[in-house]
C-alpha cells in the first residue's frame, strides 16, 4: 500500500515537473537543477489525484513533501487562508531531514467552510534552489458534529423557532400594507398567499404573547384597509400585489390577474382571525365584517369558466383564461374547494369537487412507497407542501370523504419523504436527522424538491411543519437544524430557506411561504389553535358536509 502511495506521489510530482522541461535556449530543452525541489502532498495521509479536498474534519493535516531539504524558516512561507484572504492560525512541523513539512490549524476550522493552501516559488533549498511548482491546495471542511448554540428543552426550541420566525411576518411585514413580501429581497412585492399563512402567523403570536391582542388586531387591520382597495378580479386577488399602490404586480407575462389558489390561501387565514378576534368591543367587530365582506365578493363559481365542472387557477383581464390551469388534486389547493363550497354567495355544486378536484376518483393512489400505503397522489406523494398550505387552516385529525382518510394520507406522504431521505438513494448526506423534501430555493434557483425530483436540496420547512404528522422525526431534524447547522442556516428570521450537504451550499433567502407554515403547523401540534378556530368557521362546517366529508370537528 504505501509503495503505491510512492508512486502516484511521484507520478503527480513528475505531471507537474512537465511544464519545467520546456526550454528557453536553442535546443529547446532545459536542465533542472538538483538543488530545485518539486513537491507533493497529502491531506489527512492520503492524496486523491486533485488539488481539491471536501468533506473534512475541523483539524485537518497536511503534509508537504519536497524532493529536496528546505532551507530553515522557509516553511512559514506556506500559508493557509480562508476564502475571503484571512490567514489561519497553523502549527509547522518539519521532519525527515527538512523535506517534509506537517501543517495542522490550531484551532478548530468551522464547519463548510472553503480554505486555500499556497506553497510559494520563492520557497529556497538548502542549496540554495528553487520550488519548481508552486502549489494551491484547496479544502473544503464538512459537518463537524459540534452544537452551535447552547442546548435547551424542546418546548423552548419550539418557542424559539415560533418566535424569531414570527418576525419575519412582523418586523419585516410591508410598512405600507401590512401585508408579507414575498422574500426578504422583494421589496415592495407583496404575496397573497403568504399573507394568508402571516395572518394565521400573527394570530398565533398573539396567543403566545409575542405581541399583544391589541397589536396583532392593529396589523391585520392594516392588511384589511389595504386590500378593500387593492386590485381584484371577480373578488379574487392576484398572487403578487405592490404594497406600495395595490396594483397587481405580475408574477408572469400572462398571470395578471387573479389567482384562485392565492386568493384561497389568503382567505383561510382571514377566517381564522375572524374566529380568533371575537370580542364584541368596535375595533375587533370592524375586522369581522372587513373579512366577511372581503370573503363573500370572492366568486369562486366565476372561476369554473362558462360553467364547467372543475375551478381554474387564474383569469385575466387581458388574456381571460389563457392559461388554462384546472386546480385538480392531489396537491396543495384542496382549500380552493372547501371554501368554494362554503362560500355563500359564490358556492360551488359537489359535483365540481368530484369531477374537478378528485378526478372521479382518479385522485386515488393506493401503492407503497417506502413501505408505506399512499392513498391519494401521484408517486411517492410530491413535495410536502402539498400537505402543509391547506392543511394549516383544515384539520386532517379523523376527517375523511368517499376519498380517503385525510389523517392517513398527510402521514403517509410525510413518512415516505423521510423514508426516502434516510434510504437516501442518490448519496447526498441526507439521513434521520437531515431530511424534508419540498419547494424552497436552491443553487440554481427555485423549484419543488420530492423523491421524484430530488436534486439534494433539504427545506427546514419540510420537516417543521410536519410536526403534526411526525413528532418525532420531525423534532430530531429540527434540533440538527439548530444545533448542528447552526447558523449556517439559522438567522433573523428563524431558518433560512434551504441548504445542500453534498455540494455545500447555504440559502441566505426567506419566503414567506415557507416561514408560515412552521409558525402555524409548531402552534397545531402543540394546541391545535389554527385548526380549531377554522374548524368553527360556520360555513366550513357547512362546505364540508356539502362535500361529503366526515369529521368529529364538524
Amino acid at each position: 500500500m504505501y509503495l503505491d502511495y510512492l508512486k502516484k506521489s511521484y507520478l503527480f510530482i513528475l505531471v507537474l515537473l512537465l511544464p519545467c522541461l520546456i526550454s528557453c535556449n536553442k535546443d529547446n530543452t532545459t536542465i533542472i537543477s538538483p538543488k530545485d525541489a518539486g513537491i507533493s502532498f497529502s491531506v489527512n495521509g492520503s492524496y486523491n489525484g486533485s488539488l481539491s479536498y471536501k468533506a473534512l474534519n475541523p483539524t485537518p493535516k497536511v503534509k508537504i513533501m519536497f524532493s529536496e531539504a528546505i532551507a530553515g524558516g522557509e516553511a512559514n512561507k506556506i500559508t493557509w487562508k480562508t476564502d475571503d484572504g484571512n490567514l489561519v492560525n497553523v502549527t509547522y512541523s518539519v521532519s525527515d531531514q527538512n523535506k517534509s513539512v506537517e501543517i495542522v490549524p490550531v484551532n478548530d476550522l468551522s464547519s463548510f467552510s472553503n480554505f486555500k493552501i499556497t506553497i510559494p516559488e520563492n520557497i529556497k533549498t538548502e542549496s540554495g534552489g528553487r520550488i519548481i511548482n508552486p502549489l494551491t491546495i484547496n479544502l473544503q471542511t464538512g459537518l463537524d458534529g459540534k452544537d452551535k448554540f447552547p442546548v435547551i428543552s424542546d418546548n423552548d426550541l419550539l418557542t424559539l423557532i415560533q418566535k424569531q420566525t414570527f418576525k419575519y411576518f412582523w418586523d419585516f411585514g410591508h410598512p405600507n400594507s401590512g401585508m408579507a413580501r414575498e422574500r426578504n429581497t422583494s421589496g415592495d412585492i407583496v404575496t397573497t398567499g403568504g399573507t394568508g399563512f402571516g395572518v394565521m402567523s400573527i394570530v398565533t403570536a398573539v396567543s403566545r404573547n409575542f405581541i399583544t391582542k391589541e397589536e396583532g388586531l392593529a396589523r391585520i387591520q392594516k392588511i384589511l384597509t389595504f386590500l378593500k382597495t387593492a386590485d381584484k378580479f371577480h373578488g379574487i386577488f392576484p398572487h403578487w400585489i405592490n404594497g406600495n399602490t395595490g396594483k397587481v404586480q405580475p408574477f408572469s407575462t400572462k398571470d395578471n390577474g387573479g389567482d384562485l389558489v392565492e386568493t384561497a390561501f389568503l382567505m383561510e387565514g382571514l377566517l381564522v382571525a375572524r374566529q380568533y378576534f371575537n370580542a364584541n368591543d368596535p375595533a375587533e367587530i370592524n375586522l369581522r365584517s372587513d373579512i366577511n365582506t372581503l370573503f363573500n365578493a370572492v366568486e369562486w363559481d366565476w372561476f369554473r369558466k362558462n360553467g364547467e365542472e372543475k375551478l381554474y387557477w387564474h383569469w385575466s383581464s387581458n388574456y381571460t383564461w389563457d392559461i388554462n390551469l384546472p386546480v385538480k388534486g392531489w396537491n396543495e389547493a384542496l382549500m380552493v374547494y372547501v371554501l368554494a363550497a362554503s362560500s355563500t354567495t359564490h358556492t360551488i355544486p359537489k359535483s365540481v369537487y368530484d369531477t374537478g378536484w378528485a378526478g372521479n376518483g382518479s385522485i386515488k393512489n393506493g401503492n407503497s412507497y417506502y413501505g408505506v400505503q399512499l392513498p391519494l397522489g401521484s408517486a411517492n406523494g410530491g413535495p410536502l407542501f402539498f400537505e402543509h398550505y391547506s392543511f394549516m387552516a383544515l384539520n386532517p385529525t379523523f376527517l375523511s370523504d368517499s376519498y380517503a382518510n385525510y389523517e392517513t394520507q398527510v402521514k403517509a406522504h410525510t413518512k415516505i419523504n423521510y423514508n426516502y431521505c434516510v434510504a437516501d438513494p442518490l448519496k447526498f448526506g441526507y439521513s434521520k436527522d437531515c431530511w424534508g423534501l419540498t419547494a424552497s430555493d436552491s443553487n440554481g434557483g427555485y423549484g419543488a424538491s420530492s423523491p421524484n425530483n430530488d436534486k439534494g436540496y433539504i427545506a427546514p420547512t419540510a420537516a417543521v411543519a410536519s410536526l403534526p404528522y411526525a413528532p418525532e422525526e420531525s423534532m430530531q431534524a429540527i434540533r440538527f437544524f439548530y444545533y448542528k447547522l447552526g447558523d449556517k442556516i439559522w438567522g433573523e428570521y428563524g431558518f433560512k430557506d434551504a441548504f445542500s450537504l453534498h455540494d455545500p451550499w447555504f440559502a441566505q433567502s426567506y419566503l414567506a411561504i415557507d416561514q408560515g407554515p412552521q409558525v402555524v403547523m409548531i402552534e397545531n401540534y402543540r394546541t391545535g389553535l389554527i385548526w380549531n378556530l377554522f374548524m368553527s368557521c360556520p360555513e366550513i362546517k357547512s362546505g364540508l358536509v356539502k362535500l361529503g366529508f366526515q369529521s368529529p370537528k364538524i
